[in-house]
């Protein structure tokens, strides 16, 4: 998309402020060619694009062209530091971020889906929760694993596997051209990457890069749980017989920890990336959230997106269903599904999410 011609609207100084024009992102389809003027205002008529209310102010609107068809999420509330589109600052704006009672007429009507026998409570569309607990895993060597999202189930971007290893270590296991990302539950030990060694604690993130290969050494008696993920998906994981030599050393930057102080605000909520390109990875995102005793209003993301719940217990709810969750399970949400997720422990709880592709877990509509 070329914004080489726009001209940025001023957001501080200004004798005249923004007007908040809708509180959440505008979804648009985009068509490669076409030019638009956004309005940056608010005071247009025309929403979200200009229809010249902005005379006598000190804003221009933001001109540019699109350079392919494209969904994309123009901000609504004139506050973004991203113009022409939302940067999820409206979450932290008066009204921006509404919470949903879960026991509304419309919301009594939802129809409860229970758990069977098998890990996949399918829900609306191609979202469902995939419960850990419940999965018959493989075995290879010492790890055992299973998926937990894949192209067979709806995935479009990604797949998910959750695994434990056991004393000794994994396999090798290729990125195979994947960009792969790897989340942390249990365990200490070490990981490998193409050949160089990193200590791993419960809670971290770490990134391979697509040319790499990864393996985890585990010399205690308590398994390693972790869940990998990679983008473009793939049906299972791949194997070698020994480890590549070849680091890519010009990203050594490959972990990821908890750290309070990186913590974005969303209301009540709020959320620290973790993988992302910090570690040099440009399509794929991790990040860890908490959410608070509340139900969110039902929203929308454009991009694919995994939420691991990592304790507590809350419910998923998409257009006619929901169904509970806890701890150990994983929710998928293909693009563009209505969702929310609401948390019923005191004190919420926290998850874990990779998004792909995406680099914003604020951004909604």
């Amino acid at each position: 998309m070329d914004i080489g011609d726009a001209v940025p609207a001023p957001t501080s100084g200004a004798k005249t402020p923004a007007v908040v024009a809708y509180r959440k992102g505008f979804y648009w389809e985009l068509k490669a060619g076409k030019r638009y003027l956004w309005c940056s205002c608010g005071r247009s008529k025309s929403q979200p694009f200009c229809d010249g209310s902005h005379a006598g102010t000190d804003f221009l609107p933001i001109a540019f062209k699109a350079e392919r068809d494209e969904d994309v999420i123009f901000c609504g509330c004139k506050q973004t530091a991203t113009g022409p589109f939302c940067d999820g600052a409206h979450s932290n704006l008066p009204g921006g971020y509404l919470t949903d009672d879960p026991n509304s007429a419309a919301n009594r009507l939802v129809a409860t889906v229970h758990a069977g026998t098998g890990p996949v409570v399918p829900l609306d569309g191609q979202c469902y929760v995939f419960s850990t607990a419940r999965a018959p895993l493989r075995t290879c060597g010492a790890l055992r694993y299973c998926p937990v999202v894949t192209p067979a189930l709806g995935a479009l971007f990604q797949s998910q596997f959750y695994a434990n290893v056991g004393r000794g270590g994994s396999p090798v296991i290729a990125a195979d051209g994947r960009h792969t990302v790897l989340f942390f539950m249990a365990g200490e030990g070490e990981i490998e990457i193409s050949g160089r060694r990193f200590a791993v604690e419960p809670l971290m993130g770490f990134y391979i890069r697509p040319q790499e290969a990864f393996r985890i050494h585990n010399r205690a008696a308590a398994p390693i749980q972790l869940f990998i993920s990679q983008g473009p998906g793939a049906e299972d994981l791949v194997w070698l017989t020994e480890m590549p030599g070849n680091f890519d050393s010009q990203h050594p930057r490959r972990s990821a920890s908890i750290d309070p102080s990186q913590r974005h605000k969303m209301a009540e909520r709020y959320y620290q990336m973790l993988v992302n390109r910090d570690q040099g990875s440009t399509v794929v995102t991790q990040f860890i959230g908490n959410i608070p005793l509340s139900k969110a209003e039902p929203h929308r993301h454009l991009y694919e997106e995994a939420l691991i719940f990592l304790n507590g217990q809350g419910v998923v709810w998409t257009e006619g269903t929901k169904t509970p969750v806890a701890a150990g399970d994983v929710l998928f949400l293909p693009r563009k599904q209505l969702h929310s997720v609401q948390c019923t422990t005191p004190g919420g709880f926290d998850i874990v999410g990779v998004i792909y592709p995406g680099d914003n877990p604020s951004i909604n509509y």
